[in-house]
């Protein structure tokens, strides 16, 4: 049970929950502790994400390399109708939410049905939640919204709970492979706690194909991703007080072909020491020492339906965009 008092924010149609005050505070201080304290450095790729990292992927989002959001939003262009058809459902819960460019193609297809009843965005930046609120509150009448700050791998059971409208979650974007097998099934199983029999859970995930193609999207010419990676360094120095010199960090990407993921790294240029007051630690590198940021898993049809069964859950629709880079599952409940 949550304890917690949610800060809230509210009018007729918007309703936000901040949950992030304390408990964002001390996941970041101990990923920090932890992950640079490891044998093998590494940080949790959430942490990118404050205001000025949610700008940075929104441009990453609009590169020519990047192809994930292009073709993920192809497929919903044509298939949105047909997903909500299905699923008749009237609430949109999207786990991750940032731009509500994706989530309104989904909305404007519940509303075409006259379906449309309420939008639950969850996300880690309050600036980009509450944006997308206002903006969404104005285009669709009735539509209710219930923004919740949270960090959806801890506080799912912040969400508001399901008022029998049937309902999608929607985890969009690949971000289900930022997450390593047992951990990404572990959070699948948790989602299907949202779910109902009615309820359908719509899931982006980034295919396998040719790894030049996937470095390139890591490693774009105009140096937007290797930015991004470096903001994680900024995040730690301000909400922790530490000395990083980010640009001593030079970004690394690359695909590894055993475990079938892109890494990202960041690697020093020098040999330093780091300061992090807040903690009272400090940590040391050696030249061309590397802190993995993120790995970011790519599928097959077979990984993704063995992954959502295990956490009880089972593939019933597949989509995939024309170049069969990207792909859309709708999967509900075993049995």
């Amino acid at each position: 049970m949550a304890t917690e008092s949610a800060l809230q924010r509210q009018d007729s149609k918007i309703r936000i929950e901040s949950w992030l005050a304390r408990a964002d505070e001390r996941s970041l201080a101990d990923n920090v502790r932890k992950g640079l304290t490891s044998r093998v450095k590494q940080l949790p790729p959430k942490h990118f994400y404050d205001e000025r990292g949610s700008a940075l992927f929104e441009r990453i989002c609009d590169l020519p390399e990047y192809y994930l959001t292009r073709a993920e939003r192809e497929i919903l262009t044509e298939r949105a109708e047909v997903i909500v058809s299905a699923t008749e459902a009237g609430e949109l819960v999207e786990l991750g939410s940032g731009s509500p460019d994706k989530a309104r193609l989904l909305l404007d297809a519940m509303f075409a049905r006259g379906a449309l009843v309420r939008y639950v965005p969850v996300d880690v930046s309050e600036a980009a939640l509450t944006d997308a609120a206002a903006e969404l509150a104005s285009e669709y009448e009735g539509l209710q919204i219930h923004g919740v700050v949270a960090d959806f791998e801890r506080q799912l059971d912040r969400m508001p709970q399901a008022d029998g409208t049937p309902r999608v979650v929607a985890l969009l974007g690949s971000t289900i492979g930022n997450f390593p097998p047992a951990s990404r099934r572990a959070l699948l199983a948790q989602i299907a706690t949202l779910l109902g029999a009615s309820d359908r859970l719509l899931i982006g995930a980034d295919l396998v194909k040719d790894p030049a193609v996937l470095e390139a999207a890591y490693n774009d010419s105009q140096g937007v991703t290797a930015e991004f990676n470096r903001n994680i360094l900024y995040v730690i120095n301000r909400e922790l007080d530490g000395d990083f010199d980010p640009p001593a960090f030079e970004h690394v990407a690359f695909f590894d072909p055993r475990q079938e993921w892109m890494e990202m790294r960041l690697r020093a240029r020098r040999k330093m020491t780091v300061r992090i007051a807040d903690l009272g630690l400090e940590v040391s590198f050696a030249r061309r020492e590397e802190v993995r940021t993120e790995i970011s898993a790519k599928f097959t049809r077979a990984r993704l339906r063995s992954d959502l069964a295990a956490a009880g859950l089972e593939v019933r629709e597949w989509y995939t965009d024309d170049e069969e880079r990207f792909a859309l599952a709708v999967a509900g409940l075993l049995g």
